[in-house]
């Protein structure tokens, strides 16, 4: 007589993204394979396939996911001016992927066409066409205003080679600041006279800097205002 098999491990879409994403903020991008993320939700792999496709589906899913929890109410408010509204946007994003550095390669590397992320994309043409951007104009800066966040974000996560959430902030330009004292001085004069900014690149500071040095760029209503 055959063995008789045990009721079948219930499952859902949600819990194979937690799991992908635990993998993810412990190990970075590798870690979080369908074998992985199967054996931590408890099943064969082939019942990841059930739900997902693939592991690339899974993570497109994941970064929807991210984008989602992403708050517009912090730069939705069109009585705001612009700029602000743009800032405080920037923001929330940074703070949302920092929380989970493994990700920001996934977003750089993807598509970013699903619902979130197209919603948070037609919420910042809404905000460049309020700043007096026509639509082109609009479509260019925003490409160009993700490539910078995402950029400056993979930077910055790239300097921590654990996983997890980033160490504060504070920690990590004491750190650098630490190393760049050992930069040769004979050599390489002005690199270590820049010491202490260069520490700072991954500062908040350094961060909005040069988000508003691409701000005062834009051709905006009325002309550029510095900040």
């Amino acid at each position: 007589m055959g063995r008789r098999r045990g009721p079948r491990r219930a499952l859902t879409e949600e819990e194979i993204l937690d799991a992908a994403l635990d993998l993810l903020d412990d190990g970075g991008p590798d870690a979080a394979s369908v074998r992985g993320i199967a054996a931590r939700v408890g099943v064969a792999p082939n019942a990841i396939y059930t739900y997902f496709p693939d592991k690339a589906a899974v993570i497109t899913a994941l970064v929807e996911r991210l984008l989602g929890q992403v708050d517009h109410d912090v730069f939705a408010d069109r009585e705001r001016p612009w700029r602000e509204r743009l800032e405080a946007l920037a923001l929330e994003l940074r703070a949302k992927l920092t929380a989970h550095p493994g990700a920001v390669g996934l977003m750089i590397g993807g598509t970013l066409e699903g619902p979130h992320a197209l919603a948070l994309n037609e919420r910042l043409l809404q905000l460049l066409a309020d700043a007096g951007l026509d639509p082109a104009d609009a479509a260019r800066a925003s490409y160009l205003l993700v490539v910078y966040v995402l950029g400056s974000l993979a930077r910055e996560v790239a300097q921590v080679s654990h996983g997890g959430p980033l160490p504060p902030e504070s920690e990590r330009v004491a750190g650098r600041e630490e190393d760049f004292a050992a930069t040769s001085t004979d050599e390489f004069p002005l690199t270590a006279a820049a010491a202490r900014t260069r520490a700072g690149y991954v500062s908040t500071e350094q961060y909005l800097w040069g988000l508003r040095r691409i701000l005062d760029g834009l051709p905006t209503r009325g002309g550029t205002t510095r900040s």
